[in-house]
């Protein structure tokens, strides 16, 4: 009888270790924030997926054309356009788990990032477990 329960035990783990993890649906593209201000580029980085700002769509008036908000001195001449906010992002399963810059305040957090079956990312901004959802619309 014991044996028996062994060879279920391992018939099961090997069916169990068999099954192929889940991916997350691919992020990869060109979106436009939800705010319509920046055009972002998102792909392969370096082994992983990030996402840089390619086109200022709509510039706040007054705003710098540098990141001047950036907590590192060295990086406040650096220009909004082509700058990261999107870093380090690996496949979660279902989701993408990586970092998000914004450039306004100059913070970077927590982010998690979805593809929606209609094409759009669902981007969150968290803190702890406060997270700031958008909804960025694939650029056309």
């Amino acid at each position: 009888m014991r044996t028996l329960h062994l060879l279920a035990a391992a018939t099961v783990g090997t069916l169990v270790m068999a099954v192929p993890a889940q991916a997350a649906q691919p992020i990869n593209g060109r979106y436009v924030t939800e705010d319509g201000a920046a055009l972002v580029e998102v792909g392969p980085c370096g082994g992983k997926t990030c996402g840089r700002i390619v086109r200022v769509l709509k510039a706040r008036p007054g705003a710098a054309a540098t990141d001047v908000n950036n907590k590192e001195a060295s990086l406040r001449n650096r220009p909004i356009v082509g700058m990261p906010v999107l870093s380090e992002f690996t496949d979660g399963g279902s989701d993408w788990r990586g970092r998000i810059y914004d450039p306004r305040n100059g913070k970077t957090y927590k982010s998690i990032v979805v593809r929606n079956p209609d094409g759009t990312l669902k981007v969150q901004g968290c803190i702890a477990f406060i997270c700031k959802t958008q909804t960025w619309r694939p650029a056309r």
